[in-house]
């Protein structure tokens, strides 16, 4: 079995992101999505590195920017919980996040 993402992403004349489209084949959305912007990490273990894309269109509001990252910060505490069972760490990032949040007045 293959499940496959695809990402497209349309480039201005500078090669600045104006629109980022994906579509995931195991998704129950038949149609293609577009976003505002997305980050993609991989991990490379020969290297023992992570290789990232981040990537936003100029649509992309600052406060919108804040919320995907407050989100995206949250997510990562949750990942870890799931991956490692490390409480601690995962509530680390949780605290961070809520700091985070406040920070930026989105709580």
């Amino acid at each position: 079995m293959t499940s496959e993402i695809n990402i497209k992403v349309e480039l201005d004349e500078h090669k600045v992101p104006e629109n980022i489209f994906w579509h995931a084949s195991e998704s129950n959305v038949p149609t293609v999505n577009k976003t505002r912007a997305m980050m993609l990490a991989f991990w490379d273990d020969k290297d023992k590195s992570s290789l990232k894309i981040d990537l936003w269109t100029k649509e992309m509001t600052v406060d919108e920017m804040h919320i995907f990252f407050h989100q995206t910060i949250i997510s990562m505490g949750e990942t870890m919980l799931r991956s490692t069972n490390d409480e601690q760490v995962a509530k680390d990032l949780k605290d961070f996040a809520d700091k985070f949040a406040k920070r930026l007045n989105l709580i």
